[in-house]
């Protein structure tokens, strides 16, 4: 079984908090998600534990980009950039 990357393509990292804009990882769960030897159930705990950082717009807009990427291989945020290239 596979876990998609909570990546929205938005990966910027606020200098304050260590989380990114887009998925509210740290750099250190960015790297770990990479490597092929990370455990699913770390993947799954992980995506708990993200959603929980965010809250209003910012969880909203993840839910909303990362079902899009669930169901489509690509996040929202991406396809839209895509299509105004």
């Amino acid at each position: 079984m596979k876990i998609i990357s909570p990546c929205i393509s938005i990966c910027k990292t606020d200098p304050v908090t260590g989380f990114c804009y887009g998925c509210a990882r740290t750099n250190e769960e960015k790297r770990r998600w990479k490597k092929e030897n990370t455990a699913i159930d770390w993947k799954k705990s992980n995506l708990k534990e993200i959603a929980q950082r965010m809250k209003g717009w910012q969880l909203e807009t993840f839910e909303e980009s990362y079902n899009y990427k669930l169901k489509n291989g690509i996040s929202l945020f991406k396809k839209n950039l895509l299509e105004k290239e």
